[in-house]
């Protein structure tokens, strides 16, 4: 199933979500058996795993940066244009930092813990400034 590739329809239909929870990254040679990580990048210098704070507390796993998660619920595809930019510089213009992850159906921004509603509320106003709700 496509998702949608008009950058207007993909923005006036954002539906920006903050997740529950707090989240963190954290870099392991190799994931501990039974860690149920939300995303996982595997780079040169080890396996990248966002996973949720307690988690890593749990596990003794370092870690610098506690995120919010704000799911974008719009259907984006993989290859439409724009999305990212538009998204990224937004929150630039606002002074919050934003790592994006994309999924197959969705894109995930992870956010400063203390923004995240600020998150939503900026990225709705997006969304209703491109004939949103």
């Amino acid at each position: 199933m496509s998702g949608e590739t008009d950058l207007t329809r993909l923005l006036a239909a954002l539906e920006p979500e903050l997740r529950p929870g707090r989240f963190v990254f954290t870099t392991v040679r190799r994931p501990p058996e039974g860690l149920d990580p939300v995303a996982l990048v595997r780079e040169d210098e080890g396996v990248t795993v966002v996973i949720a704070q307690h988690e890593a507390d749990r596990l003794s796993l370092p870690y610098d940066y506690v995120a919010a998660m704000v799911s974008l619920r719009v259907h984006s595809a993989l290859d439409a244009v724009g999305l990212t930019a538009a998204v990224a510089g937004t929150l630039a213009d606002a002074g919050i930092s934003c790592n994006v992850m994309s999924g197959s159906f969705h894109d995930h921004l992870f956010v400063p813990v203390d923004e995240g509603p600020q998150v939503v509320s900026l990225l709705g106003d997006l969304a209703r400034a491109h004939g949103g709700r």
